[in-house]
Order: C-alpha cells, then structure tokens, then sequence
C-alpha cells in the first residue's frame, strides 16, 4: 500500500471529520431546541430509555446508550439532582440499583420529546425524505458494523 504524503491529505476526504461535524451541528441543534428544558443529547437518551424501560439498572442503562459506566453515573447523578430519575435498590440483588422517573422525569421527558424531535427534522432538512431514509440506513449499517470498535459498544447494536 502506498504511503500518502502528509501535505497530501485533505480532511475533507475523510468520513471521520464529517462525522466529526455532524455531531458537532446535531448536538447545536439538539441543545438550541431543547435551551429552555435545559436537557442534554445523554440526559434525553437517558431519560427516554428509563421511561421505556423502567426499573433498568443502571450498568444496563450504560451499555443500552453505549455509554461508559463513570460517564453514565455523572448523568444519572445530575438527573436525580433535578428530581427526574430516582435510583431504588433492586430487590433481588442489593447491590444493583433500578432507575425510575419521577413524576417530575415524565413531565421533563413530556416537554422535551416535540422539540427533540424538531430537532432531529432540522437536522435532516438539507434531505429529501428518500435520501434521509438511505442516510439512516446507511449509517446504522456504519455504526452496527462497527459497535464492538467503541469505547463504549451499545448493547442494543444489531
């Protein structure tokens, strides 16, 4: 394989600045829509997971957003904090703690699921609804294919 020259690459070739960008422009998008609630990308995915799974502990909940376990407390902490998730003991294993909203926690996730979704609408707006279609396609196939790669693979990866 032949070696490029340094001065010869352009990081506008490459898929990894992109990617790069387009998280950088998902997350604007994301925090200047949900600015009010005050909510996260992480903290939404987190509350939303707990709502569709509730009583999931919380080494499930990391694995289930693709999340390292230290980074997945710090959320789960700052949750609590604002009185949206509650942490209970789990009753078959005392060492192993559940997560649950609180009433507040659905209200938040209530509030914050229109403008999340207005969110992910801008995002895709450059596209027309074929191409947005083939985007995500394409990008699960990215990300699945390449989930055990992660620092942190998501369990929920096909």
């Amino acid at each position: 394989m032949k070696r490029s020259e340094p001065s010869n690459v352009s990081i506008d070739d490459q898929p990894g600045h992109y990617i790069r960008r387009l998280h950088q422009i998902s997350v604007g998008i994301f925090l200047q829509e949900l600015s009010e609630l005050g909510v996260t990308p992480v903290q939404y995915a987190a509350l939303q997971t707990v709502a569709n799974q509730p009583g999931i502990d919380q080494r499930t909940l990391a694995r289930t957003i693709a999340l390292d376990a230290s980074t997945t407390g710090g959320v789960v902490d700052r949750l609590e904090q604002r009185g949206a998730l509650e942490r209970r003991t789990a009753p078959t294993d005392r060492r192993a703690r559940q997560l649950w909203l609180t009433a507040a926690g659905e209200k938040l996730l209530a509030e914050a699921v229109p403008a999340m979704l207005q969110a992910q609408q801008q995002i895709l707006a450059p596209l027309t609804e074929r191409q947005r279609a083939e985007f995500m396609r394409l990008m699960r196939i990215v990300v699945d294919e390449n989930n055990a790669l992660s620092r942190a693979p998501s369990e929920a990866a096909k």
